[in-house]
This record gives C-alpha cells, sequence and structure tokens, in this order.
C-alpha cells in the first residue's frame, strides 16, 4: 500500500493552508492560496513538488510577486514560495545565485565589483529565479545576455539539471521557461560578466541622460550607468516606493510589440488616418531584426486614447508611465484585468496590433 508523502516539518519548508497572496504580491490583489510552502533549500523545492504531484494538485511557483497577478479567487493548488538564498563567486566574472536571492542586492553586488553586465538592470524588483523565466530585459540590456546555465528541478522526474543558455529558448521577455511552466522550477543561475568590463550603453534615453550629467569616456563606468538607470526608473515609478502613490503595480504589464515590415506599414497608416501623426516617419519603432520594428507599447497606448493617470475605480494607469497598470487600494483582479484588456481592445482598434501582457497570472496555465 503506497503512502502519500508529507512535505518536511523541518526548518527546510513550512506549509500552511489558505493564506492570502495579496500581501505577497505587488500589486497587493487576488484571493488566497490552497496550500503555500516556504522552501529554503532545494532539498523543500523538491519535497513540495513530490508532495504536489502525489496529490494531484497544481503547482505554482512564486518569487517575489512583482510581475504575477493572482486570480480573486486565489490558487486551487500548492503555491512554492522560493526563500532558497546562497551566492558564488567564481573565476572570470562568474556569479552563481540560488532562485531566492533578491536580484536587486544581486546585482547592487555585482557593479560594487566593477562586473559589468547587469547594470542597466538595477531596480527591478523580485528574485534571481524570475530573471531567466521571464528573459528580464531593461535599458537596452537582457538576462539572457549574460546567463550562462540555468539550474532546474525537471518536475517529472524529479531530476536536477544545468540548461545551458543555448537550451533555454529565450526570446524578447520569453524562455522556455515561461513558455512551459510546468517543465521545471529554477533553482539558481550562473552569470558570466566582466570584470574591470564597460557596461552597455544601447539606449537612446539612457545615453542622453549620461551625455546630460556630463558622464562620459572612463567615467561610465557599471555603478556610474546603475545609478543613472535607478534614476530614471524612479522617475517613471518603476522602482519600489512604499511612499509612490503609483507602488501597486508590476511595472510594465504589456511589452512592446514587434511586427513584421508588413505589419508596421499597416500600423503606420492607421496612424496617419487617424491624425495620430502626420507621416509615417513620426511613428517610433527599433530594430528588431530579420525586418522587423519593435514599437513602444506606452506610445500605441498614449495615442489610442488612455492617458497617465488614468481610473477605473480603484484600478487605473500609472501616473508616471502609461505602460503600468497600478493598484489604488480596495481593488479587485477582476477590475485590473478589465481594464488591461480595455487597452489591448482600444490599441487593436486604432492600430491594428495586439499587445501582450508581460505578468504571470497565477495558476491560469492550469
Amino acid at each position: 500500500m503506497s503512502t502519500v508523502p508529507s512535505v518536511p516539518s523541518d526548518d527546510r519548508a513550512s506549509l500552511t493552508d489558505d493564506v492570502p497572496l495579496a500581501p505577497l504580491t505587488t500589486l497587493e490583489l487576488g484571493g488566497a492560496a490552497r496550500h503555500l510552502v516556504r522552501a529554503r533549500d532545494e532539498g523543500a523545492v523538491s519535497h513540495a513538488v513530490t508532495w504536489a504531484a502525489a496529490r494531484r494538485l497544481a503547482l505554482v511557483v512564486l518569487g517575489g510577486g512583482s510581475n504575477v497577478v493572482v486570480p480573486d479567487a486565489g490558487v486551487d493548488g500548492l503555491v512554492l514560495k522560493m526563500e532558497t538564498r546562497g551566492v558564488t563567486w567564481g573565476e572570470g566574472g562568474l556569479v552563481t545565485a540560488a532562485a531566492g536571492e533578491p536580484w536587486d542586492e544581486l546585482v547592487t553586488a555585482t557593479v560594487a565589483r566593477g562586473w559589468a553586465g547587469l547594470e542597466c538592470l538595477t531596480g527591478i524588483p523580485g528574485l534571481v529565479g524570475a530573471t531567466p523565466i521571464q528573459n528580464v530585459g531593461a535599458y537596452g540590456q537582457e538576462a539572457s545576455d549574460v546567463i550562462r546555465e540555468v539550474r532546474a528541478l525537471e518536475r517529472r522526474t524529479g531530476r536536477v539539471v544545468t540548461l545551458p543558455a543555448s537550451a533555454c529558448g529565450f526570446a524578447y521577455r520569453d524562455s522556455r521557461f515561461r513558455r512551459h511552466p510546468d517543465e521545471h522550477v529554477v533553482l539558481g543561475v550562473t552569470f558570466a560578466l566582466r570584470p574591470g568590463g564597460a557596461p552597455r550603453i544601447a539606449y537612446r534615453e539612457l545615453e542622453d541622460a549620461l551625455a546630460a550629467q556630463g558622464i562620459v569616456g572612463d567615467a561610465r563606468s557599471p555603478a556610474v550607468v546603475a545609478a543613472v538607470v535607478r534614476a530614471l526608473r524612479a522617475k517613471k515609478s518603476m522602482v519600489l516606493d512604499p511612499a509612490d502613490p503609483n507602488r501597486r503595480s508590476v511595472g510594465s504589464f504589456f511589452t512592446n510589440p514587434i511586427v513584421d515590415g508588413e505589419a508596421f506599414d499597416a500600423l503606420a497608416a492607421r496612424a496617419v488616418a487617424a491624425g495620430v501623426v502626420t507621416t509615417p516617419a513620426e511613428v517610433p519603432r527599433f530594430d528588431a531584426g530579420d525586418g522587423r520594428r519593435k514599437v513602444p507599447a506606452a506610445w500605441l497606448i498614449e495615442r489610442a486614447g488612455f492617458t497617465k493617470g488614468l481610473r477605473r475605480g480603484a484600478v487605473g494607469i500609472s501616473s508616471a508611465h502609461a505602460l503600468a497598470l497600478v493598484h489604488h487600494g480596495g481593488g479587485t483582479t477582476a477590475a485590473l484585468l478589465a481594464l488591461a484588456q480595455e487597452i489591448q481592445d482600444g490599441v487593436r482598434a486604432r492600430f491594428g496590433v495586439s499587445l501582450e501582457r508581460e505578468p504571470i497570472v497565477l495558476g491560469a496555465v492550469y
């Protein structure tokens, strides 16, 4: 007769029932988890995966809660809260961090050492484990630029595997981990940075900010660039600040659409016809390779009539950035997602392109 394993009761994990998830997220929205386990080492992660599988429960991994949306009904399964810690500094710029390490603390530590590669990703909330899942990026830099490998638990077999970057399926704000969340639990990430290297400056806004402050040449160290990036993010309410009225958000709620040349021409023609611009050349775009264009979602949102500071009851658009949807308190996830859908419908009606949501709705894939 088989027995169902129990989640360990030692200090590796703590299992609780009917746990409110809103306080564990930056949006502060949503219902409770049927079960929640706090995993503080990899053994606890493995036990939790086995425990959920034995009971045929959905398993949802939660990190810092800064890029997730919790349904009002909560999550009818086991939420695995990653709290593993540990950073190992290796030779030649290699640094390995556990999935539960706070991302911004790791970035701060790398730039303090003069290691280039993560400086433009400062100020982003969340944990290390989320960076390969989302392929976190900002100001012309992406995590996949410097990820060497990802250590993960195979959920089906229980084996721990090490996946080179080439096996992670990285794309713009995407990866195999995001596309197939039931395959792995990320345990740790190894980054290949550049000790003493020059920071990556590949974004016009950042270049302009550095130039405006007279920061040129060797003065553009990783630490200096990180400080400028953090200031730019703060102006857009993209840095967590308890005093910020826009603080309850997930940052960018939509990704920038990437379209082929024909679709871009159609978009530009619609913009001209609607009186948004006078010529197609006025539509902002960035080269996305293979003849494709990346169009700023914030520009599309505002030109579709959705202004910064717009409110729909307890939810709305950030007063600092049109890409961020915010919760003002006392709201519901349903209202937030309804606003997101309203914006998506409005942009599609005006420009003929579809905006994709960036945050993950917990439990929606099961």
